[in-house]
């Protein structure tokens, strides 16, 4: 390779065309190449650009010694042909390595909503947390059936088409107090915080356990709390999580994540209703 392609490099794949310029110096040289043409403006017709625009990349590439005008034609030099195709060539890689590296879901397994014959189409939704298969294809999301399956069983789409729907569901936190937690009536308390099931529900820490455990018979997420909500939250989920107002600092850094959920924050209510709302925090 020449000094001229020396000096201007070869385009590094897609990282590359970041540099200002670059995707029209490119495109530029290709028509130079594969049209040769004798004026700048049907080369600016075709890129969308100003006559003055594509006159200025002219004047870059010639300066790097990669086309020129000969015969009346702009033409690219020996250096310009090898550094065209070696960006190319390096884009084209880059491009293929990506989407390579990208998986494309043609096909899952949901819950089937009703009962479901081979062929049908469905339409894939949320329904408290499970990815749920329902007759008809007219949703955001849907495929066809590709075993028949009973309501309630595991269903086999395939031929998938289009995104389900999330909603992100609020993340509730109740703080507790030592005096709560001398509080004889704490368990009713807090069973006045609880949402109705298929909510998750959390405590952090060994006292928030033990209160909550006292309250309800469901089951309790004890470890990877936040982890938990933010999963949940993600998939339409809402959860409930106490926690004593001491550990309260260390449980939000946990949601101190790019997308949080909404968080509402406040002390448990009192017997018999719950306080007014108060958020510490949320969206």
């Amino acid at each position: 390779m020449g000094t001229g392609a020396g000096r201007a490099g070869v385009a590094e794949g897609l990282s590359e065309l970041r540099r200002s310029g670059a995707v029209t110096e490119l495109l530029f040289l290709f028509e130079c190449a594969t049209r040769e043409p004798t004026q700048l403006r049907p080369v600016a017709e075709r890129l969308g650009l100003t006559v003055q625009a594509s006159s200025h990349s002219f004047r870059q590439l010639r300066r790097r010694g990669l086309v020129e005008v000969r015969d009346g034609r702009y033409r690219p030099t020996v250096e310009g042909v090898a550094w065209l195709h070696g960006s190319l060539s390096r884009l084209a890689d880059d491009v293929r390595d990506r989407v390579d590296r990208l998986h494309v879901i043609r096909s899952c397994r949901a819950v089937a909503g009703a009962d479901l014959e081979a062929g049908r189409p469905v339409s894939l939704e949320i329904r408290d947390g499970v990815l749920t298969a329902r007759p008809g294809g007219g949703g955001a999301s849907h495929g066809r059936v590709a075993r028949p399956a009973a309501a309630g069983s595991l269903v086999e789409v395939s031929e998938l088409d289009g995104i389900v729907p999330l909603t992100t569901a609020p993340v509730s936190v109740r703080t507790l107090t030592e005096e709560d937690l001398a509080d004889p009536r704490l368990d009713r308390r807090l069973r006045g915080e609880l949402p109705p099931p298929p909510a998750l529900i959390g405590a952090q820490g060994l006292e928030a356990y033990h209160s909550l455990r006292r309250a309800t018979d469901r089951p309790i997420v004890r470890f990877a709390v936040a982890a938990s909500c933010l999963e949940a939250a993600r998939i339409g989920l809402p959860s409930l999580v106490a926690v004593l107002d001491r550990d309260l600092p260390g449980l939000l850094s946990a949601f101190s994540v790019a997308q949080p959920p909404p968080l509402d924050v406040r002390p448990v209510g009192p017997l018999g209703r719950t306080g007014a709302p108060r958020p510490r925090r949320g969206r």
